[in-house]
């Protein structure tokens, strides 16, 4: 099941009725190819251009550019509703939703670029991503400076590098790539286009969230221009907190929240229909099943009255978003670990059947695995809410 039902407490209007209504038509189509996609490890090109098709990926580009400048809110909200289809897709496109909104928050682009490049969303289609993470340097959330170089050239610069973590890359012409600026000792993010300096090793073939296309991009002094060069800073200094704390990023618990629901959906439905010979009614009379079903309701409602109402802080009131940051690093933490205990009781609830291949709950059981691996990580969000707590009582 992935359609969104009618009394869903956080649709709140008619516009996000309708939203809500797009993403869930659209989920239909990704759940019934998931399965395949999942077995082969094979990349949902054609739910990509379904998402070009309907406008989807332009609805958080800025209205001044031609897009709809959905709130966060609104994004949290469709995203939850593709991840009940099928998580990889909910979460490839999530990168792409989240940095339109993102730099549309922040304004860190020159602005003919960006506006340049928002045309570009509307138009075509094009979409973007940010490749940071390198095998050796490790995400550069946890401090990682890359090993792929820009070195300046006349007119602009030739990067060479590998990125993995790639999410997206059988679809881009566009993406942005952090690079060290030796020469300046500096960190640099780069808008790149492809070239045949650019190529994409498929060595993603994973547990979970099989079908993201997150491979490594190979970069072999390929040029950008210098108008290309976005931002930067020096290394060994703690790039400052972007303007709208990374709010974006809560597209990640929204799409894990997503697969737990239809976890959800899908043992409850079980649980009203199995009828076994031994028992007089179906399984759902059990108080054990029950049971199970009552406490992986009360982590999903938890977990989605945290991360809506959060969105709802931070579109409210952009004064304060900076003083959202261990609440947004708290949504994830608590969307990610639920989800995993989420569908663990779903299958718990259907049993032995759950192992199946041929039911979605095996899947959703690896790819909400993933998320334990999307940042911000665990102990950063923890560590962040100790270290307030600590200066509240100076």
């Amino acid at each position: 099941m992935t359609t969104q039902k009618r009394n869903d407490p956080f649709i709140r209007n008619e516009k996000e009725a309708h939203l809500v209504k797009t993403a869930a038509e659209l989920a239909e189509r990704f759940a019934a190819r998931a399965p395949l996609h999942d077995r082969e490890g094979s990349f949902p090109f054609e739910n990509i251009q379904d998402l070009k098709d309907s406008g989807y990926v332009k609805l958080t580009v800025p209205r001044e550019y031609g897009g709809e400048e959905i709130s966060l809110y609104e994004m949290l909200l469709m995203q939850e509703q593709l991840g009940r289809g099928d998580g990889s897709t909910a979460l490839s496109i999530g990168w792409h939703m989240g940095l339109m909104l993102h730099y549309r928050t922040t304004r860190s682009w020159p602005e003919e670029l960006f506006r340049s490049f928002c045309r570009e969303v509307v138009e075509k289609g094009t979409l973007l991503n940010h490749f940071s993470t390198e095998r050796s340097s490790g995400s550069p959330s946890r401090g990682g400076t890359p090993q792929t170089t820009a070195v300046k050239t006349e007119g602009g610069w030739l990067l060479s590098g590998r990125k993995t973590f790639s999410t997206l890359s059988p679809v881009l012409d566009t993406f942005l790539v952090s690079a060290s600026i030796v020469e300046r000792n500096e960190i640099g993010s780069f808008l790149v286009r492809s070239s045949d300096r650019i190529h994409i090793d498929e060595t993603w073939d994973t547990l979970g969230m099989r079908s993201t296309g997150s491979h490594d991009v190979v970069l072999d002094q390929a040029f950008v221009p210098d108008e290309a060069l976005i931002s930067s800073y020096p290394v060994g200094q703690k790039p400052q907190a972007p303007s709208d704390a990374s709010a974006w990023l809560l597209h990640i618990p929204a799409c894990y929240l997503g697969i737990a629901h239809a976890a959800r959906d899908f043992a409850v439905s079980f649980a009203k229909s199995y009828h076994p010979a031994s028992l007089p009614t179906p399984i759902a009379d059990l108080p054990t099943v029950q049971q199970q079903i009552g406490l992986l309701e009360s982590e999903l409602l938890v977990a989605r009255h945290l991360m809506y109402a959060i969105a709802d802080r931070w579109d409210k009131d952009p004064s304060g978003r900076l003083q959202l940051i261990p609440e947004l690093g708290l949504v994830k933490y608590v969307a990610t670990n639920h989800a995993i205990s989420i569908v663990d009781k779903a299958m718990r609830v259907v049993g032995g059947a759950s192992l199946s291949r041929s039911l979605p709950l095996e899947r959703m059981y690896r790819d909400v695995r993933a998320g334990l691996h999307n940042p911000p990580m665990d102990e950063n969000v923890i560590r962040n809410l100790a270290m307030r707590a600590l200066a509240e009582m100076d």
